[in-house]
Protein backbone atom coordinates (compact mmCIF):
# COMPACT_ATOMS: atom_id res chain seq x y z
CA UNK A 1 0.00 0.00 0.00
CA UNK A 2 1.73 3.41 -0.77
CA UNK A 3 1.21 6.49 0.81
CA UNK A 4 3.42 8.59 -1.35
CA UNK A 5 0.22 10.98 -2.65
CA UNK A 6 -1.69 10.89 0.70
CA UNK A 7 -2.66 14.66 1.72
CA UNK A 8 -1.73 16.26 -1.23
CA UNK A 9 -4.97 17.99 -2.89
CA UNK A 10 -6.64 16.72 -6.23
CA UNK A 11 -7.58 19.31 -8.61
CA UNK A 12 -10.87 19.68 -9.99
CA UNK A 13 -12.48 18.71 -13.26
CA UNK A 14 -13.60 21.81 -15.47
CA UNK A 15 -16.64 23.29 -14.40
CA UNK A 16 -19.29 23.45 -17.69
CA UNK A 17 -18.99 26.37 -19.76
CA UNK A 18 -21.95 28.87 -18.99
CA UNK A 19 -24.42 29.84 -21.56
CA UNK A 20 -23.40 32.86 -23.15
CA UNK A 21 -25.87 35.40 -22.74
CA UNK A 22 -28.20 36.99 -25.66
CA UNK A 23 -26.02 39.51 -27.94
CA UNK A 24 -27.45 42.56 -28.19
CA UNK A 25 -29.39 43.71 -30.91
CA UNK A 26 -29.37 46.80 -32.52
CA UNK A 27 -33.23 46.60 -33.33
CA UNK A 28 -36.15 46.88 -30.54
CA UNK A 29 -37.74 43.59 -30.50
CA UNK A 30 -41.55 43.33 -30.65
CA UNK A 31 -42.41 41.87 -27.91
CA UNK A 32 -39.67 41.14 -25.03
CA UNK A 33 -39.27 37.70 -23.76
CA UNK A 34 -39.89 36.46 -19.92
CA UNK A 35 -37.47 35.34 -18.27
CA UNK A 36 -36.64 31.74 -18.07
CA UNK A 37 -35.70 29.68 -14.50
CA UNK A 38 -32.63 27.99 -14.22
CA UNK A 39 -32.21 24.56 -15.94
CA UNK A 40 -32.98 21.88 -13.89
CA UNK A 41 -30.47 19.70 -14.95
CA UNK A 42 -27.61 21.83 -13.29
CA UNK A 43 -27.83 20.52 -10.02
CA UNK A 44 -26.92 16.79 -11.96
CA UNK A 45 -23.09 17.99 -10.77
CA UNK A 46 -24.53 17.75 -7.07
CA UNK A 47 -25.78 14.17 -7.53
CA UNK A 48 -22.80 12.77 -8.82
CA UNK A 49 -20.21 14.44 -7.16
CA UNK A 50 -20.32 11.75 -3.86
CA UNK A 51 -20.38 8.94 -6.49
CA UNK A 52 -16.88 10.35 -7.83
CA UNK A 53 -15.34 10.72 -4.72
CA UNK A 54 -14.41 6.97 -3.73
CA UNK A 55 -11.76 6.63 -5.92
CA UNK A 56 -9.74 9.51 -3.98
CA UNK A 57 -10.04 7.23 -0.69
CA UNK A 58 -9.88 3.88 -2.93
CA UNK A 59 -6.42 5.08 -4.99
CA UNK A 60 -4.31 4.55 -1.95
CA UNK A 61 -5.63 1.65 -0.47
CA UNK A 62 -5.50 -0.39 -2.82
CA UNK A 63 -3.78 -3.53 -3.50
CA UNK A 64 -1.49 -2.90 -5.98
CA UNK A 65 2.58 -3.02 -7.38
CA UNK A 66 4.28 -0.26 -5.77
CA UNK A 67 5.60 0.92 -8.82
CA UNK A 68 2.76 1.75 -10.67
CA UNK A 69 -0.42 3.11 -8.83
CA UNK A 70 -3.52 3.92 -10.51
CA UNK A 71 -4.21 7.54 -11.45
CA UNK A 72 -7.48 9.23 -9.05
CA UNK A 73 -10.71 9.38 -10.40
CA UNK A 74 -11.10 13.11 -9.94
CA UNK A 75 -14.30 14.38 -8.39
CA UNK A 76 -16.44 17.32 -10.80
CA UNK A 77 -16.78 20.03 -9.01
CA UNK A 78 -20.02 20.93 -7.30
CA UNK A 79 -22.76 23.03 -8.49
CA UNK A 80 -23.09 26.60 -6.90
CA UNK A 81 -25.82 26.73 -4.29
CA UNK A 82 -29.35 27.52 -4.84
CA UNK A 83 -28.97 31.43 -3.72
CA UNK A 84 -25.11 31.59 -5.33
CA UNK A 85 -26.41 30.23 -9.16
CA UNK A 86 -25.84 32.71 -11.58
CA UNK A 87 -28.50 34.65 -13.43
CA UNK A 88 -30.19 32.02 -15.92
CA UNK A 89 -29.88 32.98 -19.97
CA UNK A 90 -32.53 32.58 -22.35
CA UNK A 91 -32.36 28.85 -23.44
CA UNK A 92 -32.25 29.50 -27.15
CA UNK A 93 -28.80 30.88 -26.87
CA UNK A 94 -27.22 27.87 -25.55
CA UNK A 95 -24.81 26.31 -28.04
CA UNK A 96 -23.16 22.57 -28.21
CA UNK A 97 -19.39 22.62 -28.61
CA UNK A 98 -17.99 21.47 -31.59
CA UNK A 99 -17.71 17.90 -32.33
CA UNK A 100 -21.33 16.84 -30.99
CA UNK A 101 -22.54 16.04 -27.65
CA UNK A 102 -22.14 13.25 -26.02
CA UNK A 103 -18.95 12.00 -26.70
CA UNK A 104 -18.58 8.71 -26.27
CA UNK A 105 -18.35 7.18 -22.96
CA UNK A 106 -14.53 6.96 -21.80
CA UNK A 107 -12.94 3.26 -21.66
CA UNK A 108 -11.84 1.81 -18.30
CA UNK A 109 -7.82 1.95 -18.11
CA UNK A 110 -5.37 -0.26 -17.50
CA UNK A 111 -4.57 -0.70 -14.48
CA UNK A 112 -1.68 1.99 -13.30
CA UNK A 113 -3.06 3.90 -16.82
CA UNK A 114 -3.65 7.40 -16.30
CA UNK A 115 -7.37 8.13 -17.01
CA UNK A 116 -7.80 10.40 -19.43
CA UNK A 117 -9.82 14.02 -18.37
CA UNK A 118 -13.11 14.33 -18.21
CA UNK A 119 -14.54 16.62 -21.14
CA UNK A 120 -16.68 19.46 -20.24
CA UNK A 121 -20.54 18.83 -20.09
CA UNK A 122 -23.14 21.31 -20.79
CA UNK A 123 -26.23 21.53 -18.33
CA UNK A 124 -28.49 19.40 -20.25
CA UNK A 125 -27.09 16.21 -20.08
CA UNK A 126 -25.63 16.29 -16.43
CA UNK A 127 -27.43 13.47 -15.52
CA UNK A 128 -25.90 10.92 -18.08
CA UNK A 129 -22.54 12.49 -17.45
CA UNK A 130 -22.96 11.40 -13.31
CA UNK A 131 -24.05 7.96 -14.49
CA UNK A 132 -20.62 7.70 -16.68
CA UNK A 133 -19.07 9.06 -13.88
CA UNK A 134 -20.08 6.52 -11.26
CA UNK A 135 -20.16 3.60 -13.92
CA UNK A 136 -15.88 4.66 -13.94
CA UNK A 137 -15.83 4.71 -10.29
CA UNK A 138 -17.49 1.11 -10.27
CA UNK A 139 -14.73 0.09 -12.61
CA UNK A 140 -12.01 1.25 -10.39
CA UNK A 141 -13.07 -0.34 -7.89
CA UNK A 142 -12.99 -3.48 -9.45
CA UNK A 143 -9.76 -3.22 -10.69
CA UNK A 144 -8.32 -2.16 -6.87
CA UNK A 145 -10.07 -5.52 -5.10
CA UNK A 146 -11.49 -5.64 -1.94
CA UNK A 147 -8.77 -3.94 0.12
CA UNK A 148 -9.96 -0.70 -1.78
CA UNK A 149 -13.27 -1.23 -0.72
CA UNK A 150 -12.63 -1.32 2.67
CA UNK A 151 -10.05 1.67 2.61
CA UNK A 152 -12.83 4.09 0.97
CA UNK A 153 -15.34 2.84 3.52
CA UNK A 154 -13.13 3.80 6.33
CA UNK A 155 -12.08 6.70 4.65
CA UNK A 156 -15.57 7.65 4.19
CA UNK A 157 -16.43 7.87 8.22
CA UNK A 158 -13.40 9.97 8.71
CA UNK A 159 -13.72 13.34 10.08
CA UNK A 160 -11.76 14.92 7.05
CA UNK A 161 -12.06 12.11 4.22
CA UNK A 162 -8.91 11.23 5.06
CA UNK A 163 -8.64 8.85 7.87
CA UNK A 164 -5.65 6.04 9.00
CA UNK A 165 -7.17 2.46 10.24
CA UNK A 166 -3.76 1.66 11.69
CA UNK A 167 -4.36 1.11 15.48
CA UNK A 168 -1.27 4.06 16.82
CA UNK A 169 0.51 2.31 20.42
CA UNK A 170 -2.25 5.28 22.02
CA UNK A 171 -5.30 3.36 21.44
CA UNK A 172 -3.57 0.14 23.41
CA UNK A 173 -5.31 -0.57 26.44
CA UNK A 174 -3.83 1.48 29.09
CA UNK A 175 -3.27 -1.61 31.48
CA UNK A 176 -2.65 -5.43 29.94
CA UNK A 177 -3.00 -8.15 32.34
CA UNK A 178 -1.77 -11.40 31.56
CA UNK A 179 -4.16 -14.23 32.21
CA UNK A 180 -3.75 -16.96 35.15
CA UNK A 181 -1.38 -20.20 34.12
CA UNK A 182 0.51 -17.68 31.32
CA UNK A 183 4.45 -18.03 31.32
CA UNK A 184 4.36 -14.63 32.23
CA UNK A 185 2.08 -14.38 34.97
CA UNK A 186 3.83 -17.62 36.42
CA UNK A 187 7.23 -16.19 36.15
CA UNK A 188 6.13 -12.66 37.85
CA UNK A 189 4.39 -14.75 40.84
CA UNK A 190 7.22 -17.19 41.26
CA UNK A 191 10.76 -14.85 40.66
CA UNK A 192 10.67 -12.86 44.11
CA UNK A 193 11.01 -16.56 45.45
CA UNK A 194 13.42 -17.52 43.45
CA UNK A 195 16.99 -16.71 44.39
CA UNK A 196 20.56 -16.19 43.16
CA UNK A 197 23.90 -18.16 45.34
CA UNK A 198 27.00 -17.12 45.11
CA UNK A 199 29.24 -19.45 47.42
CA UNK A 200 32.89 -19.04 47.95
CA UNK A 201 35.28 -21.14 49.86
CA UNK A 202 37.49 -20.39 52.96
CA UNK A 203 40.79 -20.63 51.07
CA UNK A 204 43.25 -17.89 49.84
CA UNK A 205 41.62 -17.62 46.43
CA UNK A 206 38.39 -17.68 47.60
CA UNK A 207 37.19 -20.00 44.75
CA UNK A 208 33.33 -20.98 44.17
CA UNK A 209 30.44 -20.54 41.91
CA UNK A 210 27.26 -19.29 40.91
CA UNK A 211 24.18 -21.36 41.40
CA UNK A 212 20.26 -21.09 42.44
CA UNK A 213 17.92 -21.81 44.90
CA UNK A 214 13.74 -20.96 46.18
CA UNK A 215 12.39 -20.12 49.35
CA UNK A 216 10.94 -23.36 51.24
CA UNK A 217 9.55 -21.70 54.59
CA UNK A 218 9.07 -18.32 55.75
CA UNK A 219 11.80 -19.07 58.39
CA UNK A 220 14.03 -18.37 55.70
CA UNK A 221 15.37 -21.78 54.38
CA UNK A 222 16.35 -21.90 50.45
CA UNK A 223 16.48 -25.32 48.92
CA UNK A 224 19.64 -25.72 46.42
CA UNK A 225 22.08 -28.39 45.22
CA UNK A 226 24.54 -29.84 47.56
CA UNK A 227 27.26 -29.14 44.52
CA UNK A 228 26.03 -25.41 44.45
CA UNK A 229 27.52 -24.73 48.12
CA UNK A 230 29.60 -27.36 48.64
CA UNK A 231 32.71 -25.26 48.26
CA UNK A 232 31.53 -22.76 51.04
CA UNK A 233 30.44 -25.39 53.43
CA UNK A 234 33.86 -25.71 55.26
CA UNK A 235 34.77 -22.46 56.55
CA UNK A 236 33.56 -20.41 52.98
CA UNK A 237 30.82 -17.55 52.77
CA UNK A 238 27.49 -17.18 51.49
CA UNK A 239 25.20 -15.18 50.47
CA UNK A 240 21.96 -14.91 48.75
CA UNK A 241 20.16 -12.33 46.38
CA UNK A 242 16.70 -11.90 45.42
CA UNK A 243 15.14 -10.65 42.51
CA UNK A 244 14.52 -6.83 43.59
CA UNK A 245 18.67 -6.84 44.38
CA UNK A 246 18.64 -7.49 47.86
CA UNK A 247 21.93 -9.56 49.00
CA UNK A 248 21.37 -11.48 52.13
CA UNK A 249 24.04 -13.64 54.17
CA UNK A 250 23.62 -17.38 54.23
CA UNK A 251 24.90 -20.56 56.31
CA UNK A 252 24.50 -24.05 55.09
CA UNK A 253 22.00 -26.20 57.29
CA UNK A 254 22.89 -29.48 55.66
CA UNK A 255 24.01 -31.36 52.49
CA UNK A 256 22.94 -34.86 51.64
CA UNK A 257 25.41 -35.26 48.85
CA UNK A 258 24.14 -38.19 47.86
CA UNK A 259 20.69 -36.91 46.46
CA UNK A 260 23.23 -33.35 45.24
CA UNK A 261 20.40 -31.43 47.65
CA UNK A 262 20.99 -28.74 50.36
CA UNK A 263 19.06 -26.53 52.76
CA UNK A 264 20.89 -23.14 53.87
CA UNK A 265 19.06 -20.53 55.68
CA UNK A 266 19.38 -16.80 55.62
CA UNK A 267 21.12 -15.14 58.55
CA UNK A 268 18.41 -12.30 58.63
CA UNK A 269 15.75 -13.20 56.94
CA UNK A 270 13.47 -10.39 56.40
CA UNK A 271 9.74 -11.12 57.44
CA UNK A 272 6.92 -11.79 54.32
CA UNK A 273 9.04 -14.19 52.62
CA UNK A 274 6.83 -16.35 50.30
CA UNK A 275 7.41 -19.94 49.94
CA UNK A 276 6.96 -21.71 46.23
CA UNK A 277 4.61 -24.36 46.60
CA UNK A 278 5.17 -27.67 45.79
CA UNK A 279 3.80 -29.98 43.25
CA UNK A 280 3.47 -33.67 42.93
CA UNK A 281 6.09 -35.22 40.90
CA UNK A 282 4.89 -38.63 41.29
CA UNK A 283 1.66 -37.07 38.68
CA UNK A 284 3.32 -35.22 36.58
CA UNK A 285 3.24 -36.70 33.34
CA UNK A 286 5.54 -36.75 29.98
CA UNK A 287 4.61 -33.78 27.90
CA UNK A 288 3.35 -31.69 31.03
CA UNK A 289 4.73 -27.91 30.30
CA UNK A 290 7.92 -26.44 32.43
CA UNK A 291 8.91 -23.43 33.65
CA UNK A 292 12.71 -23.16 34.76
CA UNK A 293 14.12 -20.07 36.57
CA UNK A 294 17.86 -19.84 37.31
CA UNK A 295 20.64 -18.03 36.61
CA UNK A 296 22.62 -19.80 33.62
CA UNK A 297 26.40 -18.50 33.16
CA UNK A 298 25.75 -16.00 36.01
CA UNK A 299 22.92 -14.61 34.46
CA UNK A 300 19.71 -14.24 37.47
CA UNK A 301 16.28 -14.39 37.09
CA UNK A 302 16.31 -15.87 33.96
CA UNK A 303 13.00 -17.67 32.85
CA UNK A 304 12.98 -20.52 29.86
CA UNK A 305 10.31 -23.12 29.13
CA UNK A 306 9.71 -26.36 27.70
CA UNK A 307 7.94 -29.69 28.33
CA UNK A 308 8.93 -33.30 30.71
CA UNK A 309 9.97 -35.10 27.96
CA UNK A 310 10.79 -38.09 30.42
CA UNK A 311 10.30 -39.59 33.53
CA UNK A 312 12.53 -41.78 35.80
CA UNK A 313 15.58 -41.22 34.09
CA UNK A 314 18.04 -42.38 35.87
CA UNK A 315 21.09 -40.25 36.04
CA UNK A 316 24.25 -40.18 38.36
CA UNK A 317 25.74 -36.60 38.42
CA UNK A 318 28.87 -35.34 39.54
CA UNK A 319 30.22 -31.94 40.38
CA UNK A 320 33.57 -32.33 38.72
CA UNK A 321 35.99 -32.13 41.93
CA UNK A 322 36.30 -36.11 42.01
CA UNK A 323 33.88 -36.50 44.67
CA UNK A 324 31.35 -39.35 45.29
CA UNK A 325 28.29 -38.77 42.32
CA UNK A 326 24.44 -38.33 42.90
CA UNK A 327 22.27 -40.24 41.73
CA UNK A 328 18.69 -39.67 41.05
CA UNK A 329 15.12 -41.15 39.02
CA UNK A 330 15.21 -37.67 37.12
CA UNK A 331 12.47 -35.96 35.65
CA UNK A 332 13.61 -34.77 32.19
CA UNK A 333 13.08 -31.91 30.20
CA UNK A 334 14.27 -29.66 27.12
CA UNK A 335 13.68 -26.20 28.71
CA UNK A 336 16.89 -24.81 28.61
CA UNK A 337 19.38 -25.48 31.52
CA UNK A 338 22.89 -24.52 31.91
CA UNK A 339 25.53 -23.89 34.56
CA UNK A 340 24.08 -21.70 37.10
CA UNK A 341 20.67 -22.94 36.81
CA UNK A 342 21.68 -25.84 39.67
CA UNK A 343 19.64 -25.74 42.36
CA UNK A 344 17.12 -23.52 40.74
CA UNK A 345 13.10 -24.76 40.83
CA UNK A 346 11.59 -26.55 38.20
CA UNK A 347 7.95 -25.26 37.47
CA UNK A 348 4.51 -26.74 36.46
CA UNK A 349 1.86 -24.98 34.20
CA UNK A 350 0.13 -23.56 37.79
CA UNK A 351 3.42 -22.45 39.00
CA UNK A 352 3.91 -25.40 41.88
CA UNK A 353 7.57 -27.09 42.00
CA UNK A 354 7.98 -30.43 40.92
CA UNK A 355 11.58 -30.46 40.69
CA UNK A 356 14.89 -29.62 41.11
CA UNK A 357 17.38 -28.49 38.18
CA UNK A 358 20.79 -30.63 38.80
CA UNK A 359 22.00 -32.11 35.97
CA UNK A 360 22.69 -31.42 32.00
CA UNK A 361 23.69 -34.08 29.74
CA UNK A 362 27.04 -32.81 28.41
CA UNK A 363 28.24 -33.18 25.16
CA UNK A 364 31.99 -31.72 26.11
CA UNK A 365 32.47 -34.67 28.65
CA UNK A 366 30.77 -37.72 27.38
CA UNK A 367 28.17 -38.04 29.99
CA UNK A 368 26.04 -36.28 32.96
CA UNK A 369 27.77 -33.42 34.81
CA UNK A 370 27.96 -29.79 35.49
CA UNK A 371 30.59 -28.92 32.41
CA UNK A 372 30.51 -25.13 31.07
CA UNK A 373 29.24 -26.93 27.75
CA UNK A 374 25.93 -25.36 27.01
CA UNK A 375 21.55 -26.81 26.95
CA UNK A 376 21.41 -29.40 24.09
CA UNK A 377 17.86 -29.77 25.52
CA UNK A 378 18.61 -32.21 27.96
CA UNK A 379 18.29 -31.28 31.55
CA UNK A 380 17.50 -33.42 34.65
CA UNK A 381 15.56 -32.52 37.95
CA UNK A 382 15.53 -33.97 41.14
CA UNK A 383 11.80 -34.99 41.75
CA UNK A 384 9.96 -32.71 44.50
CA UNK A 385 8.73 -35.36 46.59
CA UNK A 386 11.92 -36.83 47.07
CA UNK A 387 14.09 -33.88 47.54
CA UNK A 388 11.13 -32.69 50.04
CA UNK A 389 11.70 -35.77 52.46
CA UNK A 390 15.30 -35.36 52.26
CA UNK A 391 14.90 -31.03 52.97
CA UNK A 392 12.64 -31.96 55.81
CA UNK A 393 15.32 -34.55 57.16
CA UNK A 394 18.42 -31.78 56.62
CA UNK A 395 16.46 -28.94 58.60
CA UNK A 396 15.31 -31.44 61.35
CA UNK A 397 18.86 -33.38 62.34
CA UNK A 398 21.45 -31.59 59.16
CA UNK A 399 21.85 -34.89 58.20
CA UNK A 400 20.86 -36.95 55.45
CA UNK A 401 19.13 -40.60 55.82
CA UNK A 402 19.73 -43.04 52.65
CA UNK A 403 17.61 -46.14 52.22
CA UNK A 404 19.64 -48.80 51.37
CA UNK A 405 18.88 -53.03 50.51
CA UNK A 406 22.25 -54.07 52.01
CA UNK A 407 23.94 -55.36 49.02
CA UNK A 408 27.10 -53.66 47.12
CA UNK A 409 26.25 -53.75 43.20
CA UNK A 410 28.62 -53.59 40.14
CA UNK A 411 28.39 -50.17 39.20
CA UNK A 412 30.26 -50.69 35.48
CA UNK A 413 28.30 -53.18 33.55
CA UNK A 414 24.68 -51.86 31.93
CA UNK A 415 21.95 -53.41 29.97
CA UNK A 416 21.96 -56.44 31.66
CA UNK A 417 20.65 -55.66 35.13
CA UNK A 418 22.75 -54.83 38.62
CA UNK A 419 24.55 -57.36 39.09
CA UNK A 420 25.58 -58.14 43.51
CA UNK A 421 29.70 -58.07 44.05
CA UNK A 422 31.70 -60.79 44.54
CA UNK A 423 32.70 -58.82 47.61
CA UNK A 424 32.32 -55.59 48.73
CA UNK A 425 34.52 -52.67 49.78
CA UNK A 426 37.92 -53.29 51.83
CA UNK A 427 36.93 -57.25 51.48
CA UNK A 428 33.99 -56.88 53.14
CA UNK A 429 30.71 -59.21 52.48
CA UNK A 430 28.96 -58.01 49.35
CA UNK A 431 25.82 -58.72 51.17
CA UNK A 432 25.60 -57.43 54.79
CA UNK A 433 24.98 -60.37 57.39
CA UNK A 434 21.22 -59.67 58.34
CA UNK A 435 20.33 -57.02 56.24
CA UNK A 436 17.82 -56.42 54.00
CA UNK A 437 19.29 -58.21 51.01
CA UNK A 438 20.15 -60.90 52.74
CA UNK A 439 16.93 -61.82 54.89
CA UNK A 440 15.00 -61.55 51.39
CA UNK A 441 17.48 -64.65 50.34
CA UNK A 442 19.68 -62.34 47.62
CA UNK A 443 23.24 -63.93 47.43
CA UNK A 444 26.47 -62.50 45.16
CA UNK A 445 25.75 -62.84 41.72
CA UNK A 446 22.36 -62.12 41.53
CA UNK A 447 21.22 -60.09 38.85
CA UNK A 448 18.63 -57.91 39.68
CA UNK A 449 16.70 -56.63 36.37
CA UNK A 450 13.48 -54.98 38.27
CA UNK A 451 12.60 -53.18 41.05
CA UNK A 452 9.40 -52.53 42.33
CA UNK A 453 7.51 -51.40 38.76
CA UNK A 454 10.79 -50.62 37.24
CA UNK A 455 13.49 -52.11 35.20
CA UNK A 456 16.75 -52.35 36.18
CA UNK A 457 19.43 -52.27 33.58
CA UNK A 458 22.94 -51.08 35.88
CA UNK A 459 23.47 -50.22 39.23
CA UNK A 460 23.59 -46.59 39.31
CA UNK A 461 19.34 -47.37 37.76
CA UNK A 462 19.25 -49.53 40.87
CA UNK A 463 20.67 -46.95 43.15
CA UNK A 464 18.41 -44.00 41.87
CA UNK A 465 15.42 -46.53 42.13
CA UNK A 466 15.81 -47.17 45.51
CA UNK A 467 16.44 -43.55 46.48
CA UNK A 468 13.05 -42.59 45.63
CA UNK A 469 11.79 -44.68 48.23
CA UNK A 470 11.85 -44.42 52.48
CA UNK A 471 13.63 -46.23 55.20
CA UNK A 472 11.20 -49.08 55.78
CA UNK A 473 9.44 -49.47 52.81
CA UNK A 474 8.70 -52.58 51.78
CA UNK A 475 9.55 -53.11 47.66
CA UNK A 476 9.14 -56.40 45.83
CA UNK A 477 12.68 -57.07 43.61
CA UNK A 478 13.19 -59.36 40.50
CA UNK A 479 16.28 -61.13 39.71
CA UNK A 480 17.82 -63.71 38.14
CA UNK A 481 20.18 -66.72 39.37
CA UNK A 482 21.84 -69.73 37.35
CA UNK A 483 19.26 -68.41 34.18
CA UNK A 484 16.15 -68.64 36.47
CA UNK A 485 14.00 -65.68 37.07
CA UNK A 486 12.97 -65.34 40.79
CA UNK A 487 10.87 -62.68 43.20
CA UNK A 488 11.23 -61.79 46.49
CA UNK A 489 10.57 -58.84 48.89
CA UNK A 490 13.12 -56.52 50.57
CA UNK A 491 12.52 -53.72 53.27
CA UNK A 492 15.00 -51.05 52.91
CA UNK A 493 17.17 -50.27 55.80
CA UNK A 494 18.96 -47.13 56.26
CA UNK A 495 22.07 -44.99 56.51
CA UNK A 496 22.46 -42.03 57.87
CA UNK A 497 24.95 -39.60 56.38
CA UNK A 498 27.15 -39.47 53.72
CA UNK A 499 30.30 -41.34 55.06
Amino acid sequence: MSTENEGTPVPADPAAPSTPPTPPSMEKPAAEPAPQAAAPQAAAPQAAAPQAAAPQAAAPQAAAPQEDEPTVVQAPVPSPAPDQAPAAAPAPAAAAPAGGWPPPPPAVPAWGAPHPPVPPAPEAPRRRVGGLVAAVLVASLVAGGIGGGIGYWAAERGDNGFSSTTVSSGQAPASFKRDPGTVAAVAAKALPSVVTIQAKSGGQDGEGGTGTGFVYDQEGHIVTNNHVVASAADGGTLSVTFSDGKTYDAEVVGRAQGYDVAVIKLKDAPKGLTPLPLGDSDKVAVGDSTIAIGAPFGLSNTVTTGIVSAKNRPVASGDGSGGSNSYMSALQTDASINPGNSGGPLLDASGAVIGINSAIQSTSGGGFGQSQAGSIGLGFAIPVNQAKNVAQQLIKTGKPVYPVIGATVNMNEKGQGATIAGQGSGGTPSVTPNGPAAKAGLKAGDVITAFGDHPIDSGPTLISEIWTYKPGDAVKITYERDGKTATATVTLGERTGDS
